[in-house]
């Protein structure tokens, strides 16, 4: 017996249906799980003059509490750690457990690490990525073309500049780079974990975009500001190396917390501490 049309088409249609739905549901099921933790990377608990973190002398009497900030971002189970902060060189303002014995504590060996993403070359935020050689090093071109240079950028000598590289040279070696020159960079791939071009206080600076399911968006600032009162009035240190670009990126960042409705988390201001559990728990 022959099915009539317009009951074949009936049944086609309910197939189809039944199939997207299968596999939406699937989707649904492999969609990795993201969390977001703060690691200790350093502090400067007695107060410090910000006077320099303006170039217009807006802040020519203000001393505040820092602090150093690192991040781990699991994503289903693979890793990826945001800055790697201060050296443990004994100086005041090291971190007293460094990033490898802080991860030890969830079961996270260096080797577990499968990128290192960094806001920016500056040495309190690389100064222990060496312990992840293994990882995939992820930075802006402008910043890696700074470290990659023979030649030391302006205003810093050779000493410095030595220095300053050293963290680099299991990449510079040979090790796994990914350069960024486009306007975001999806880590994962799925739209989760973005980082963001923001150029301006280095020429490959980039923030952190973490999208959870529970908590929401969260923005992690790298250095496109330092603390709370710059970021409300557009504050530019005086060593960012392009003011123009430092003023759009503050624009652009200011827009991504509106259109999101993001948490900003300032990396280097202790009153945003708080924004995230206290480690080894992870904001879902």
């Amino acid at each position: 017996m022959s099915i009539p049309q317009s009951v074949e088409r009936t049944l086609r249609a309910a197939v189809l249906v039944a199939c997207a739905g299968a596999a939406l549901s699937a989707h649904a099921a492999d969609a990795a799980n993201v969390a977001l933790a703060r690691l200790d990377c350093g502090s400067q608990p007695e107060p410090v003059s910000v006077a320099s973190f303006s170039d217009t002398m807006e802040h020519p009497d203000l001393k505040l509490p820092l602090t150093y900030s690192c991040y781990l971002v699991r994503h289903g189970d693979r890793y990826l750690l945001w800055d790697a902060g201060n050296a443990l060189d004994g100086s005041a303002r090291a971190p007293k457990v460094s990033l490898v014995d802080q991860l030890a504590r969830i079961g996270v060996k260096p080797g577990d690490v499968d990128y290192v993403g960094v806001s920016h070359h500056h040495a309190d935020h690389t100064g222990q990525l060496a312990s992840f050689p293994g990882a995939t090093l992820v930075i802006g071109q402008g910043d890696w073309d700074v470290m990659r240079a023979s030649d030391p950028p302006a205003g810093m000598d050779a000493k410095d500049f030595a220095a300053r590289r050293a963290p680099f040279k299991p990449w510079i070696s040979g090790g796994k780079v990914e350069t960024l020159t486009r306007d975001r960079h999806d880590v994962f791939g799925d739209g989760r974990v973005l980082m963001i071009n923001l150029p301006g206080h280095t020429p490959g600076h980039h923030g952190l975009l973490v999208k959870l399911d529970k908590k929401g968006s969260v923005l992690l600032t790298g250095d496109v500001t330092h603390f709370h009162e710059n970021y409300a009035s557009n504050g530019v240190p005086t060593w960012n190396t392009n003011r123009a670009d430092s003023l759009a990126s503050l624009d652009r960042f200011k827009k991504l917390e509106a259109n999101l409705d993001a948490t900003v988390i300032i990396q280097h201001d202790p009153r945003d501490v708080e924004k995230l559990p206290v480690f080894p728990e992870f904001a879902e």
